[in-house]
């Protein structure tokens, strides 16, 4: 058997220190805080390690395509689920079409730290159950586009799927 003949040639690993990335404050509200990692824009797919205060509430979303979180660090659960709390070291696995929504306790002492990798867009909600706005692949890099700049960090370095292509001169 012989070695498949490489599609995708790489001159170079795909990798990137996250000591590297800035993390990008308030990027979705105040006292939550994201570091984008990987963005695909033509898949929909994004990988942010995410920060959040004590207290946070997000909006209730829907999940047009699958989800999975790693937990590093302190506690958060769904306001559905507030006997599951997610922990440092839980893996959690959202498939697609599931609707729910994120909170860490107020009663917590650190900060959250968690990995997320997202498939498609959060759609989200208000309180009375009208669309509120929409989180995917695209609304990432526009915020890393403007926030990285605007909080002194310059250009943000993340992975794209199209750095894996190869250039054309």
């Amino acid at each position: 058997m012989t070695i498949p003949v490489a599609v995708n040639h790489q001159d170079k690993l795909l990798t990137i220190k996250t000591t590297d990335v800035p993390i990008l404050r308030d990027t979705l509200g105040p006292g939550i805080d994201v570091q984008p990692l990987f963005i695909d824009e033509e898949q929909g797919v994004w990988v942010i390690k995410a920060f959040f205060a004590p207290g946070i509430t997000l909006p209730r979303h829907f999940h047009t395509g699958q989800v999975f979180a790693y937990t590093l660090k302190g506690q958060w659960n769904y306001v559905e689920y507030p006997d599951q709390p997610q922990t440092a070291g839980s893996f959690l696995y959202e498939p697609g079409s599931s609707t729910h929504q994120f909170q860490t306790p107020a009663s917590n002492k650190e900060t959250t730290e968690a990995f997320f990798v997202v498939f498609g867009a959060n759609v989200n909600f208000d309180d009375k159950g009208n669309f509120a706005g929409l989180l995917d692949a695209a609304t990432i890099l526009q915020i890393a586009a403007a926030l990285g700049p605007a909080q002194g960090h310059g250009k943000v370095p993340f992975i794209t799927r199209a750095a894996s292509r190869p250039t054309v001169d």
